[in-house]
């Protein structure tokens, strides 16, 4: 296991924070995710994409709607010279109101089933590794996958002031600058 991975949240480190963005039409980048993922590559970086999804469990979007969302998603990302390695999504809620997707499920952030599944698929050095996100389950889910860079991009809501060992940035033009240079 020699390769390692830029792991990223989706909403809020790729795309602006929206309310179960399900749609390229309510899909806008987040300025810096480019050079970011750019920058991670030239250092050796796959860039992999974990995230919660949780309007499916509560019957807002298919899994067919992100699936196509993710394929048009990878596509931009492609136009800007950027390889997407892979993208794992969480649709389990445990309290979904789609019966099939309720339950607490090891997928679901602060539970690291994504990263640890990552790591098996892509043969991935997780102690190599950095996650990006924007929300303290994200840093969670990073850490009990023991990845240790690890880099919050707060909202205004998130109380981070108690974190240790954690970069934190304002912009994604910052995180790749504490990580990559």
């Amino acid at each position: 296991m020699t390769r390692k991975a830029l792991f990223l949240d989706r909403d809020g480190i790729i795309n602006i924070e929206r309310d179960y963005v399900h749609q390229a039409a309510d899909f806008t980048f987040v300025d810096g995710i480019f050079a970011l993922c750019r920058a991670a590559e030239g250092h050796g970086f796959l860039p992999v994409v974990i995230t919660n999804q949780s309007g499916i469990a509560r019957g807002l979007y298919t899994e067919a709607d992100f699936a196509v969302l993710t394929n048009w998603m990878i596509g931009k990302f492609a136009a800007e010279g950027v390889t997407i390695a892979k993208v794992y999504h969480c649709p389990y809620h445990p309290e979904a109101a789609v019966e099939r997707y309720r339950c607490d499920h090891a997928d679901r952030k602060p539970s690291p089933g994504m990263i640890l599944r990552a790591r098996d698929d892509l043969q991935l050095d997780l102690s190599a590794s950095v996650l990006i996100g924007d929300r303290l389950t994200d840093i969670e889910a990073g850490r009990r996958a023991g990845i240790p860079r690890l880099c919050l991009v707060p909202h205004e809501s998130v109380k981070y002031e108690t974190l240790r060992d954690v970069v934190i940035a304002h912009t994604l033009d910052e995180a790749r600058l504490a990580l990559f240079t």
